[in-house]
């Protein structure tokens, strides 16, 4: 399983299978979150038996899919809550961990300095300086609700 650890809340992962699940358990983690659609391409793990091993190891799972490439503001208040109120530290996997490295990035640009955010997901293996404009947006919008 090839993890990235984000910060000590978040970690993220390329697909996992239900044989991973244990190893993800006896690593400390409390949350799985799939940010995958199920059947996003063919031989891909079937959700329901990551989540049935997620149980069996008495991880809290969260299915929250989102499209590849087209992550939504909806998407982002989704799981923004998920970073606040799940059980930590959470490992959040889709296809590459792009996609949860990119959604933890917009998420915590609401809470976090942007440049922090862009060094975090740098140091895991993800270049998110394309995402900067959006970052900014989520910060800018979160600001003025606060």
């Amino acid at each position: 399983m090839d993890i990235r650890k984000i910060d000590q809340d978040i970690t993220v992962a390329p697909q996992i299978s239900a044989d991973d699940v244990l190893e993800a358990a006896n690593l400390g983690f409390k949350t799985l979150v799939a940010n995958r659609p199920d059947q996003e391409e063919p031989g891909q793990p079937a959700m329901a038996d990551i989540e049935a091993a997620a149980r069996e190891q008495g991880l809290e799972w969260i299915y929250l899919p989102v499209e590849s490439g087209h992550i939504r503001d909806d998407d982002v208040d989704h799981f923004a809550p998920v970073l606040s109120g799940a059980s930590k530290p959470i490992l959040a996997f889709c296809r590459s961990g792009t996609r949860c490295t990119a959604l933890w990035a917009l998420s915590s640009a609401r809470v976090q300095p942007i440049e922090q955010i862009l060094t975090k997901a740098k140091n895991a293996g993800y270049d998110l300086q394309g995402l900067k404009p959006r970052l900014e947006q989520q910060a800018r919008e979160h600001n003025k609700k606060a």
